[in-house]
């Protein structure tokens, strides 16, 4: 008998399920909660728990296939190792565009002669001695570097020189944007490289950490990835494009939740502990965007679902708003460890700071609020993070480790680099307080809810009487910006003249959904229904639906249905390429080898599809795929010139599909 192993790794829980291959049902599901610094713990717990619950044996689990989060919360967060970008034959108000500044955060930017034109011909030599005498320099500062050059979806030769002197010199993780994305764009693609490289490290330990506690129980079997596409990959292939993750779990909850639940047409809401994911299932599939994955606010050229990520989950940071005399409340976008939580590892120092802060008459600027540390790379940190990290040992008040107020920007950039994790009040610890969630410290999160209770509105007084008040006013937050998110995507579904977000909270769209009757008598209801998915959403998706006035559907594994979406999906491979006619009577085919020219139209397409037919077929056995099926497409820009078809250009896709190859096949 042969099962499925399916490991979701989130921001707050790891779940692990096992499917029946012949029965197609679930035997086993079992979380843990995601262990930051060693990720092989919480994975080894989940896989473990599942296994005995279900009762297999090790030679019997033929699959195993992972999604996660953890990418994802990475972007949103603003959080990640550490690169530099080799930016060839660009100029540096190039970076300003596509949102690559905001996403280098300043790290460093080496500018280089090279590129080519549109036609992939060298528009400047490569300028690579100044390449090799800026590597040595940043080869200890970097965790990877990400390299994009001018036209390199046209001929990626710069870029490929470049990546072999940096592997050479400096032994780190190199991304060509070449490799992620056929569109032209050069600063987005840039984007996309520098996120792919910060996430390698994230990624690789994710993986090894569960290849490691398969040896340890002797699973023989091939471990597979979600892509953000929903499609899978094989582990060795996600190493070097840790990219294609984001949106992993989100993807594998869509593909979960149409397992679970049969709808077809519904939208799906994901809630983690770091965010909330949207989508629509039309027909029983998700749409891919068309425009790349969105996620933290930047366009990426990643293919994935049509999604929408929002920084609001069950862990998000509670802000209490101070504007205007009677104040209110705003959750997200930043994850915070719940108090609740970080009272289990650390309770006597939790309690007792909480204590001494409820003692006092006011409330301090950082009372209720810790920092707690994780392993990470330190290369590149400034004096002044390098010694507040130094004192960071261990799980701490925030103003036990800050000496001085201008320490506060240190911190910051520690919490964006990953390196420490601030705790504080969250939407969990206040469902601790209202006994909705009985899993960790409760008494820790009444304390941590009523001493933020005690801060003072406009007006001066205290923003809520005692904790339970201001724990039901987080919570109804909770739902309210819910709403908001699932009202986005439905406006934007059905097209209504209108920014989506303005519209989603628009008077009039609120007074309909309350059933407004007076001179005017409005209504208004979400037309499909919603599945609720993630641990919590049994806990807050019930209100959800009741202001949405739609049927909510909780499945019964709700909670591990990115687990499930996991090992329910196929290995898919796409490949892009273009022809482009220089000159009349000549026709370029841009392969993946270089260029190569042709004296008609049909020859280069054939040329093309050859060669991204192997490509892909290729691609898709290494990512684990038998009874590969491939697909080529071919989408050819043409004018009419005097009665005359002029051919322009075309954009040819091969697609290479099939099921995941399992273990014990015959």
């Amino acid at each position: 008998m042969a099962y499925l192993l399916g490991v979701d790794t989130g921001g707050t829980y790891t779940d692990a399920v096992l499917l029946d291959e012949a029965a197609d049902r679930v035997v086993a599901a079992a979380k843990s909660l995601t262990t930051k610094n060693d990720l092989a713990l919480g994975i080894g717990r989940a896989i473990d728990a599942a296994m005995a619950q279900g009762g297999v044996a090790p030679q019997d689990v033929a699959l195993v296939s992972l999604s996660t989060t953890l990418a994802t919360n990475a972007l949103v967060e603003g959080q990640g190792g550490r690169v530099a970008l080799v930016f060839i034959g660009f100029d540096a108000g190039d970076a300003d565009r596509g949102g690559l500044t905001e996403a280098l955060k300043g790290d460093p930017v080496i500018l280089l002669q090279g590129g080519h034109t549109h036609a992939g011909t060298e528009a400047a030599a490569l300028d690579l001695a100044a390449l090799e005498a800026q590597l040595a320099a940043l080869a200890g500062q970097v965790v990877g570097f990400a390299v994009a050059a001018r036209f390199a979806t046209r001929n990626a030769a710069h870029e490929i020189a470049a990546r072999d002197a940096i592997r050479r010199l400096t032994g780190r993780p190199v991304t060509c944007s070449h490799e992620l994305s056929a569109n032209l764009n050069g600063p987005k693609r840039a984007l996309t490289a520098v996120l792919n490289a910060r996430l390698i490290g994230m990624i690789d330990g994710l993986v090894a950490a569960c290849e490691a506690h398969l040896a340890r129980l002797s699973i023989d079997a091939p471990v597979m990835v979600v892509r953000g596409d929903g499609a899978l990959i094989s582990a060795a292939m996600v190493r070097e494009r840790p990219i294609e993750t984001i949106l992993s779990g989100p993807a594998a909850s869509i593909v979960g939740a149409r397992w679970l639940t049969g709808e077809t047409d519904a939208l799906v809401s994901d809630i983690g502990g770091t965010t909330t994911d949207v989508a629509l299932l039309k027909g029983g599939l998700p749409e891919i965007d068309p425009q790349g994955a969105m996620v933290g606010g930047l366009r990426t050229m990643v293919e994935a679902v049509a999604m929408r990520t929002t920084g609001l989950g069950g862990d998000s940071a509670v802000h209490l708003l101070q504007e205007g005399l009677d104040g209110g409340l705003r959750l997200g976008p930043r994850r915070l460890v719940p108090l609740s939580l970080l009272a289990t590892e650390a309770g006597p120092m939790v309690h007792a700071a909480l204590d001494r802060a409820l003692s006092a008459e006011a409330v301090g600027e950082h009372d209720g609020r810790f920092v707690v540390p994780f392993a990470g790379n330190t290369d590149g940190l400034n004096p002044r993070e390098a010694a507040l990290m130094a004192r960071i040992t261990q799980p701490m008040p925030v103003a036990q480790a800050l000496t001085s107020r201008i320490e506060t920007a240190a911190l910051e950039q520690l919490v964006a680099r990953g390196l420490v994790r601030v705790a504080g009040v969250t939407p969990s610890d206040a469902a601790h307080v209202l006994g909705l969630l009985g899993d960790w410290d409760a008494a820790a999160a009444e304390k941590g809810v009523r001493l933020l209770a005690r801060r003072r509105t406009g007006r001066g007084e205290r923003f809520a009487p005692d904790a339970a008040t201001l724990a039901r006013m987080i919570v109804d937050q909770l739902t309210a910006q819910t709403v908001d998110c699932l009202l986005e995507a439905a406006f934007a579904e059905d097209d209504i003249p209108g920014a989506p977000d303005v519209l989603a909270r628009h008077v009039l769209t609120h007074a309909g959904l309350r059933g407004h009757k007076g001179v005017m008598a409005l209504s208004a209801r979400l037309a499909v229904p919603v599945v609720g998915l993630g641990a919590s959403a049994p806990t807050y998706y019930p209100a959800v639906g009741q202001a949405l006035q739609t049927r909510m559907v909780l499945p019964v594994h709700a909670g591990v249905a990115n687990a499930i979406g996991a090992v329910v999906g196929q290995v898919t491979q796409r490949i892009t390429g273009l022809v482009t006619s220089p000159a009349e009577g000549r026709f370029t085919a841009h392969l993946p080898a270089g260029l190569q020219h042709f004296t008609t139209p049909e020859a280069a397409l054939a040329a093309m599809e050859a060669a991204l037919g192997a490509a892909a077929m290729a691609r898709a056995q290494a990512a684990g795929a038998v009874d590969v099926r491939l697909t080529l497409t071919r989408d050819v820009r043409d004018v009419s010139i005097e009665g005359r078809q002029m051919f322009i250009e075309a954009q040819v896709t091969a697609t290479a599909a099939g099921r995941p190859r399992v273990a014990h096949q015959a």
